[in-house]
């Protein structure tokens, strides 16, 4: 009886190496994306949900940008900020601020990038009937968004780490800063 299996290994020949050498379409520059987080929210309208986006780019994740975009549901864009991805990063994320590691620190920013579009950082109305205007908001956009009680606003990490909420006023047609 005859077997179509062979018992001989194929072995690699240490001869045959050839040295890799990347494209250059294969290197990651400053303008890389090195993560993407998307979400779609009621936030210009209740009618029909906003595409929010947080782009990560970079070289590498701890000296990054992270990217803050919203567009409407008809594609304008409303709101562009840049955030370092450094600002991302909460010593509550990590167990040892003071020993945590370049993996640890990446670990925690994309852990933040994951739940920056969170249920709980949306908020209506945008402005609580209670709330008195910070000294550091425009008056023009606080009595738009106050004005509206269908306003929706988000709560984010801002540049320098930073919480700050953001709005839509309707009568302004723009994304405006209420509280930073």
């Amino acid at each position: 009886m005859t077997s179509c299996i062979t018992t001989e290994r194929e072995v690699g020949s240490a001869k045959n190496q050839q040295k890799y050498t990347p494209t250059p379409g294969n290197r990651i520059t400053e303008r890389s994306v090195l993560n993407k987080v998307n979400a779609q929210h009621y936030f210009t309208s209740i009618k029909a949900k906003d595409q929010f986006v947080l782009l990560l780019q970079g070289s590498k994740i701890v000296n990054a940008q992270a990217r803050f975009i919203i567009l409407t549901s008809t594609g304008d864009t409303i709101r562009k900020e840049t955030i370092p991805a450094a600002a991302l990063l909460k010593a509550s994320d990590l167990d040892d601020p003071q020993a945590a590691t370049v993996r640890d620190k990446e670990i925690a920013i994309l852990k933040t990038m994951n739940t920056f579009f969170r249920e709980d950082h949306f908020t209506q109305p945008a402005i609580p009937r209670a709330a008195v205007q910070p000294a550091n908001v425009d008056a023009q956009a606080w009595s738009a968004v106050r004005a509206d009680t269908k306003a929706i606003g988000f709560d984010y990490i801002a540049a320098g780490g930073k919480e700050r909420r953001i709005a839509y006023a309707k009568t302004l047609r723009k994304a405006v800063i209420i509280a930073n």
